[in-house]
């Protein structure tokens, strides 16, 4: 305020800004702008917002486009709750030491420039990652190391760039119980695809599953930014980049191997299957077997008795339809059983096995359940071969192999079949896997603590039906036209030399066609 204050009015003014941090943010807080310097911080409508929802519940996860000012707003409600309140213990979380180490400087600046009478509590220690109040209050920047926080307990927690932090969720389980005696949690992030915690966290907050008020802010959200400004913005960016930056889009921000648009597309056609049965009612059957269509069943193997599933996927091969999928834990003897079950089920279709060491055992057995349709394949050229030729064939294995030559193809085939629209998902534990399913230094694989059994067995299914069904086809054709046009010639070769018997000159016998023509033209003529 620009005009003296008398001492009935600083203290109706701090009373006033104990009660509505907002009030008190809009008149006495000043920030640092990269272009202006220091200039107040007017808070616009969408801060407003989260100033009342940090306020008003305990925990907050906030996905937001970039360069909003949340963190600002955050530094901004920290800076108003340390001032007025006493005994306050806030810790700051972020990627890096110095990213939360800048959250902690932005509320030691806003708090070095408030009026003098309106601090009401002096800095007592002042530290590069920490400062502390007179009133007992303080902040503290800290790495995302497994015992930050640990054996204190925390008045607020804040998070910054929570989708961005590597082991969030083993974090987190250390973290929680810091704010047991009624702390409070502010995560904020940019999104970074599907599987963190962040993700989870706001994904389940929608569902109701847990105690976090969301708060989604895109672009838009600002006043000051239309689609003018969206179009400059974005026009020298990725897609992936403009939904992490600015859209907040949870699919198109990852760096999963299916592209957000596909996934979104995906998700169109996902159902409930018809039915839910075997032993634990994990087999699911969307279409039962039709005479006359073609079927495929490919199966990954697992121990049973680790974190990976056994799982299998069968597709009707002319369409790529998935019709039926498996994911459980059964002992190898039960999942044996029921891979040759569910052929039989579906007219003993052809029956794709990986053949690791453990799906070795599964392919023995299925061999001596005398299953009339096991894949096998040529050794290390992985072409296919009729099981029944294979037994004769030396180099030919049952099953496929998953190879470090091999696996990239594999999951190549996967994202062109995807991308092409060639398959039809079904399967809403096939389509959460596919989220998660990301490129990590190259690889395409898993995201940590999440499986990829189902994505697997559904690569191999198109590799097969490209490779080895489709082109097994095309070959058989191709030999079907060439056996069509071989033709029986009745025509014969005078093959003998002068000297021979019944050799005859040519030319002698060319001059009686030519005067038989002769004599004979009157019949051509007219």
């Amino acid at each position: 305020m620009a005009f003296k204050l008398t001492k009935k009015q600083i203290i109706a003014e701090i009373i006033r800004c104990g009660k509505e941090p907002a009030y008190f943010i809009n008149n006495f807080c000043r920030i640092s702008h990269p272009l202006e310097g220091t200039i107040p911080f007017k808070l616009y409508d969408f801060q407003e917002d989260c100033i009342e929802s940090f306020n008003e519940h305990r925990f907050n996860v906030i996905n937001k486009g970039r360069q909003l000012g949340i963190s600002t707003t955050a530094a901004a409600y920290i800076c108003w709750m340390m001032l007025f309140h006493r005994d306050k213990n806030i810790l700051v979380v972020a990627t890096k030491l110095s990213t939360a180490s800048n959250l902690v400087k932005k509320v030691k600046f806003m708090m070095k420039s408030l009026p003098d009478w309106m601090m009401i509590a002096k800095i007592a220690t002042d530290n590069k990652n920490s400062f502390e109040l007179a009133n007992g209050s303080q902040i503290k920047a800290s790495s995302t190391s497994g015992d930050a926080g640990r054996s204190e307990a925390l008045t607020l927690l804040v998070i910054d760039e929570a989708a961005h932090i590597e082991g969030l969720d083993e974090l987190w389980t250390g973290l929680y119980p810091t704010l047991s005696t009624g702390g409070r949690c502010i995560a904020l992030s940019t999104p970074n695809g599907v599987g963190n915690w962040f993700h989870k966290t706001f994904t389940e907050a929608e569902e109701g599953k847990n105690d976090f008020n969301i708060m989604s802010l895109p672009w838009s959200v600002h006043p000051d930014r239309d689609q003018e400004w969206f179009d400059k913005e974005t026009r020298n960016m990725s897609r992936r980049q403009i939904a992490q930056e600015l859209e907040c889009s949870f699919n198109f921000s990852g760096e999963t191997l299916i592209h957000g648009e596909d996934l979104e597309r995906l998700q169109q056609g996902l159902c409930e299957p018809k039915y839910k049965t075997g032993h634990d009612r994990n087999f699911w059957i969307w279409e039962p077997y039709e005479p006359g269509k073609n079927y495929v069943l490919v199966a990954d193997v697992a121990r049973g008795d680790g974190k990976d599933f056994s799982a299998f996927q069968v597709f009707e091969t002319d369409t790529m339809t998935q019709v039926a999928e498996y994911q459980g834990k059964p002992t190898l003897d039960v999942y044996s059983e029921m891979i040759f079950e569910a052929s039989r089920e579906y007219g003993f279709c052809l029956t794709v096995v990986e053949n690791n060491s453990i799906g070795m055992t599964v392919l023995d057995k299925l061999r001596e359940s005398r299953h009339p349709n096991v894949y096998y394949s040529i050794k290390h050229s992985h072409s296919y071969i009729d099981m029944y030729e294979a037994q004769n064939t030396s180099n030919a294995v049952p099953g496929v192999t998953m190879s470090s030559k091999s696996r990239p193809l594999i999951i190549a085939k996967f994202e062109e079949f995807i991308r092409t629209k060639l398959i039809t998902i079904k399967s809403n534990r096939l389509a959460n896997e596919m989220k998660t399913f990301i490129w990590n230094n190259g690889r395409a694989e898993a995201m940590r603590g999440y499986n990829d059994d189902l994505v697997m067995a559904c690569a191999i299914g198109c590799w097969i039906r490209d490779i080895a069904l489709v082109a097994n086809k095309r070959e058989m054709e191709y030999k079907m036209a060439f056996a069509g046009n071989l033709n029986k010639s009745k025509k014969e070769f005078n093959t003998k030399i002068p000297g021979q018997i019944g050799y005859t000159n040519p030319s002698k016998k060319l001059r009686q066609q030519q005067n038989q023509y002769k004599n004979f033209a009157w019949l051509f003529k007219g």
